[in-house]
């Protein structure tokens, strides 16, 4: 085997040594004053940063950073795209960049635009930029206009292009969620009735045990494998569940922590690799196991909450054989698990994609809800439910309004605070508006930031259907293939300020439900960027004129949080955050009692289908890298799988075997929606029967299947084929 296919572990001193490398290119003074500034972090929604400082968490502890930040950190400082990059690389050399050459080339520091006929994007003017982007908004139609946000932008931003929207007549008001944990909110929302975590991060350091499905933080969210390492250490457990063995899982290296460093910190007590798909079957079985032995909270079940008798009826209506062939994990294992749930005496249920990017997404967010409910594991301090969501802000996000539905009381407040009606018709959630746009439906789509086009599955049909749209209008730090491969007829690229450049505060919620205040600076690159509220109250202005809002008022941020204050269930405090510089946790979403936001007061318990898959094919589960946030791409080498670069599938030696491939053979993947040739097979720790491959560059082999519910695309347990 090839030295490259050595896993390395995670954390400890390749990150170390990661950071030393980025902070010479950068200069090490220069890059310590960007962390340690009062902003929130770039990346993961963990929520470091704000008035504590940079480094710090919600509970004031210091140093906490992670890769992820540093990675984010330092490629918004690297430098500018030359004036003349455009004029060398033509429309058909930009479709050939990979996500991390589009990174590479820097940030974006003036306004770009490509007009039908053309060839070459061409800088132009901030004063053609929004007359183009205002009159194109101004032809269009409210029902045939689209608004698009990714979780980087902040709460200013977010809730100020939703408000153009809705004044402008439109709920087509989507975001990123609907290709990632929307499952989760509205699993939560049916089950508790708030739809974000249950608990804050204190909580974390009250429980003795960490149920971790579908997810690897030591990639995604590092920062919370300090709390995974010191759990273990003070006696806890941590339970892993996940179709691929992670190194990072098993053991990590907390560089702040001098004998972690050392000799790495225990993660899972208890690792589970179910088939991919698998997990509804599992947390059902789970449930049996508990029933069989009288283990579930009785009295937490009768008094606070509901369904549970057709949950326990379904449960023991399925036998051990069904389960254990639907879920691929024995009888014996669950068996285990429900026996150290039962001992625990306050499990937090943590998951991420590996649960929501799923047909039946809905489905394995509520049944592990039904295992939470059947243990008492929700409505008290150290326990309860916590989706691990991905960038920064898109909580924040969903929380200001940016969705396609909105609450009564958020519309009627809107429609208090613009003296204007707003739409009461639902909008198109992201999949239904590129098919919208496929069917010649969407005249123009403004997107705050992102790559739309990236997170669709079947990538040549999300192409063809953006480059149908007459006008896209994009906001954006960097460049990245979504804005070639989404673009419109005429497409516009306007630079912005990233977080920690803002010339004012801005404000960005955890995936704690805490809102934190970052200060913004000064660019780290000379250009002409402006900050996202400025755009979109210029263009406001230009479309609506000042009445019945006064679009100039709401440059300032200072502004647009009174107003947030008003509209936000909630969100009171941010109204006086500017002068208090007091940062809080949104009320009515923490539950530490049994006393929860639904009909009845009580937890919801609700039965949950097996699903069905084809036989006899491998089942693909699309995956991020340890030098990958979202669809940005920093490094093409994944270090902690031994992975060597992105055109991988990862395979068990088992399925290699029967399929008559070897380890670094080059094969085709072929799927529903495509195929993809020259992939390198890579041997790996990964449950027969699935296999894994690295998004988004994978999304092109998978047809679109929708959880009805949700939305939300699967982009797990996709069938494949390998062709030698």
């Amino acid at each position: 085997m090839s030295t490259y296919r050595r896993t390395k572990p995670g954390g400890g001193w390749p990150a170390i040594f990661y950071t030393l490398d980025k902070a010479l290119k950068v200069g090490p003074w220069r890059l310590w004053q960007r962390m340690r500034a009062r902003n929130a972090c770039k990346t993961c929604a963990m929520g470091m940063g704000g008035q504590l400082g940079g480094m710090v968490n919600e509970a004031n502890r210091f140093p906490e950073v992670c890769k992820k930040s540093l990675q984010a950190q330092v490629a918004d400082m690297l430098g500018a795209i030359p004036v003349d990059f455009f004029e060398k690389n033509n429309l058909q050399s930009l479709l050939a960049l990979s996500p991390k050459q589009a990174e590479d080339r820097g940030r974006l520091i003036y306004p770009i635009m490509l007009a039908p006929g053309d060839t070459h994007f061409k800088p132009v003017s901030w004063d053609t930029a929004i007359t183009v982007a205002s009159e194109a908004i101004k032809t269009a139609t409210p029902e045939r206009s689209a608004f698009y946000s990714s979780g980087r932008s902040s709460n200013e931003a977010a809730f100020l292009l939703q408000s153009f929207a809705r004044v402008f007549g439109t709920n087509n008001v989507m975001n990123c969620s609907f290709y990632c944990h929307q499952a989760s909110a509205l699993a939560l929302k049916m089950a508790f009735g708030s739809g974000t975590a249950t608990i804050t991060l204190e909580d974390v350091d009250k429980a003795d045990l960490v149920f971790l499905c579908g997810t690897n933080p030591a990639s995604n969210h590092p920062r919370l494998m300090t709390q995974l390492a010191e759990l273990r250490k003070r006696g806890g457990q941590v339970i892993v569940v996940n179709p691929v063995r992670e190194s990072g899982l098993e053991k990590f290296h907390v560089p702040s922590k001098p004998l972690s460093l050392l000799f790495g910190s225990e993660i899972a007590s208890l690792y589970i690799q179910p088939l991919a798909g698998g997990d509804v079957a599992f947390f059902i079985g789970t449930i049996k196991a508990l029933l069989e032995k009288n283990q579930v909270n009785r009295e937490f079940i009768e008094q606070h909450s509901t369904g549970a008798e057709e949950v326990f009826s379904q449960a023991e209506s399925h036998s051990w054989d069904e389960l254990t062939k639907v879920s691929g994990v024995d009888h014996a294992t669950m068996a285990a698990v429900a026996e150290s749930l039962a001992r625990s005496k306050s499990t937090i249920f943590t998951w991420a994609m590996g649960l929501t990017h799923h047909e039946n997404g809905v489905d394995n967010v509520l049944a592990l809800c039904n295992l939470a409910i059947a243990t008492g594991n929700v409505g008290r301090p150290g326990a309860g439910m916590l989706p691990l969501r991905g960038h920064s802000n898109v909580q924040g996000v969903g929380s200001v309004g940016f969705a396609p539905t909105l609450q009564d009381g958020v519309r009627a407040a809107l429609e208090r605070a613009y003296q204007k009606p707003m739409p009461s018709e639902n909008g198109l959630d992201t999949y239904s508006m590129i098919e919208a746009a496929g069917k010649g439906r969407i005249e123009m789509l403004f997107a705050l930031g992102g790559n739309l086009w990236g997170s669709n599955p079947n990538l040549a049909w999300a192409s063809d259907c953006m480059q149908k749209i007459n006008t896209t209008i994009y906001l954006s730090t960097k460049l990245n293939p979504g804005h070639f491969h989404g673009r419109g007829q005429t497409t516009l690229i306007l630079p912005v300020f990233a977080r920690d450049e803002e010339p004012q505060a801005t404000s960005q919620e955890s995936m704690f439900n805490f809102v934190r205040l970052s200060e913004g600076g000064t660019p780290s690159v000379a250009g002409s960027m402006r900050a996202e509220s400025e755009i979109i109250c210029e263009i406001a202005n230009r479309v609506l004129g000042d009445k019945p809002v006064d679009w100039s008022r709401l440059r300032s941020h200072k502004e647009v949080r009174k107003l947030l204050s008003e509209v936000i269930p909630g969100w009171q405090e941010i109204g006086q955050i500017d002068e208090t510089q007091k940062e809080f946790t949104i009320s009515g979403r923490i539950f530490h009692t049994p006393v929860f936001p639904t009909d009845t007061g009580r937890a919801n318990m609700h039965p949950t289908p097996l699903p069905k898959f084809p036989a006899d094919t491998l089942r693909l589960i699309t995956f991020r890298s340890e030098g990958q946030f979202n669809t940005v791409v920093y490094e093409e080498r994944d270090i902690y799988r031994g992975i060597p670069h992105r055109n991988c599938i990862l395979v068990s030696g088992e399925d290699a075997s029967r399929l008559a491939v070897r380890d670094g053979q080059r094969v085709t993947i072929r799927g529903e929606a495509g195929k993809l040739d020259n992939i390198e097979v890579v041997f790996g720790k990964i449950k027969p029967g699935v296999v894994a491959m690295f998004y988004p560059e994978s999304n092109q082999l998978i047809k679109a299947k929708i959880d009805p519910r949700s939305k939300t695309p699967a982009f797990k347990s996709a069938p494949v084929w390998i062709e030698r």
